[in-house]
């Protein structure tokens, strides 16, 4: 398996500040890799929230994560600022695949990198359903090459 080459910046079209904490760091000081998970989950959220697309308590649709990956490059340490990107590989019809990058300010090359796949749910069937349009029309301004 070869791995993937850091991803630059300039890729992702929405870049999150997010403020490392204490607790990230693991036993080894530096960042534990499962916390790159909630890095992903954060700007993805955060980024259908501020455009008014997600409604976690009561929305009809709900996003389901089905699939996650992340490749390591470069360790990150408490209390490193980051930002993490945002870009849409992939709009399906009940599906989305993000990918994620994490990166050390003032660094053009990715820590890390991976996708993060939503497949969307009636709430209360929990069955797949075509993306909502406000959804789409969101998405689109993510979407790359």
């Amino acid at each position: 398996m070869t791995k993937p080459i850091p991803k630059n910046r300039t890729d992702y079209p929405h870049l999150l500040p997010i403020t490392t904490r204490w607790s990230d760091n693991d036993v080894y000081g530096h960042v534990n890799n499962v916390v790159y998970y909630s890095y992903f989950d954060t700007v993805v959220n955060e980024y259908l929230l501020r455009h008014g697309v997600l409604d976690f308590s009561a929305g009809e649709t709900i996003g389901l994560v089905v699939e996650t990956h992340c490749n390591f490059f470069a360790p990150l340490v408490f209390p490193e600022p980051i930002e993490a990107g945002l870009r849409v590989e992939k709009l399906g019809n009940t599906s989305v695949r993000y990918e994620v990058a994490i990166f050390a300010q003032g660094s053009d090359d990715a820590a890390a990198q991976g996708h993060f796949v939503h497949v969307y749910v009636d709430r209360v069937t929990r069955r797949p359903v075509p993306l909502p349009a406000p959804l789409v029309d969101v998405l689109k301004r993510l979407v790359t090459a």
